[in-house]
């Protein structure tokens, strides 16, 4: 019996950040006899049968710890031939190595981010293998590492059609972080008359509420107001909606954490701008631009807004066929698999 020990932040089909784990275990449960989830929080009733939920969730940080490892030991007993993924949480792959190791169960590590840490560093070492979206979403030089995509449930993100518009419309998703380069797209389309940016995303610290409120200045300075919005963060729900209503998605994140958003975007049929070298698989070279120059991204927005509806629709379908073919939740859940010895 093939048993896979999923270990997570949350379980919420709802979730702001976290809502695309959902896809993902229901993926996996396709593939195994059954998966019992670990989370600090989950949402009942939005996974399959074969699967189970233990919750660790505590007031303390002590209390978190000890409720994980004493749900992990819970199921040690049934793990022979099994495996255990630790989602995204490094801590929670240091935490499980001592129980699971010894026993010769697979730990496997899903991790993609540029930001590299002791406790990562610890987290690669007692692993068996990482798996990320590229060799260079992982920040560290391992050669456990694993290249399996980014799981992108293509289901909830239907092919849209591209329209014909006098103003090319662009979107921005994502927290308002100085990582995320906002700063290059207003000043690109200072450049860009035609065109207008839509941006939506949280405010999660106190920095990026600073950088809001920075970009907000820049925007007037420049006299963008009419076509520079900066909003709140939508449902997840919404955000097929958003990418239907708009003509391409424009990311400038720092190389090396490749937003599921530009993935999201592919599969929806939507063209894409961006800056992040680890897309160079995904996008062709004039929808990609450097990540400091916002005449070069200028540049790229003119061009795109030069193609008729026809040549953008053939751009997207071409971005929805390689997110298909590599970056599916279901190609997600066989690379862990692969990785973790159980395919």
């Amino acid at each position: 019996m093939r048993r896979v020990v999923f270990i997570t932040q949350q379980v919420d089909p709802g979730h702001p950040a976290l809502a695309a784990t959902v896809p993902k275990i229901r993926a996996l449960a396709e593939l195994v006899d059954e998966v019992v989830v670990l989370a600090d929080g989950a949402v009942e009733g939005v996974l399959p049968a074969n699967c189970q939920v233990r919750t660790f969730r505590s007031r303390t940080k002590v209390g978190r710890g000890a409720r994980f490892e004493l749900a992990l030991t819970g199921e040690l007993p049934r793990l022979r031939g099994g495996a255990v993924v630790a989602h995204m949480c490094p801590i929670y792959a240091v935490l499980a190595a001592p129980l699971v190791r010894p026993l010769g169960v697979p730990l496997v590590l899903w991790f993609t981010h540029w930001k590299t840490s002791r406790l990562l560093r610890a987290a690669e070492r007692v692993s068996s293998a990482v798996v990320s979206v590229d060799r260079r979403s992982f920040p560290l030089d391992s050669g456990k590492v694993h290249a399996i995509g980014h799981g992108i449930d293509l289901s909830e993100f239907p092919c849209v059609a591209a329209t014909d518009r006098d103003a090319l419309r662009l979107l921005a998703l994502g927290r308002y972080s100085r990582a995320k380069g906002l700063v290059t797209m207003v000043r690109a389309l200072t450049e860009v008359p035609s065109a207008r940016l839509d941006v939506h995303g949280p405010a999660l610290s106190t920095d990026e509420h600073a950088h809001r409120d920075e970009l907000e200045r820049l925007v007037g300075e420049l006299g963008l107001r009419a076509r520079v919005t900066l909003s709140d963060a939508v449902p997840r729900a919404r955000v097929p909606e958003l990418l239907a209503a708009t003509d391409a998605l424009v990311n400038n994140m720092r190389a090396g954490a490749p937003d599921k958003v530009v993935y999201e975007a592919a599969a929806s049929c939507v063209p894409v701008l961006a800056s992040n070298p680890v897309f160079d698989t995904l996008l062709e070279p004039e929808q990609r631009f450097a990540r400091e120059d916002p005449a070069e991204l200028a540049e790229r927005i003119r061009s795109l807004a030069a193609l008729g509806p026809e040549d953008r629709v053939e751009i997207g379908r071409r971005l929805r066929e390689r997110v298909q073919q590599s970056h599916s939740v279901e190609s997600w859940a066989r690379g862990v698999l692969e990785a973790a010895g159980l395919a």
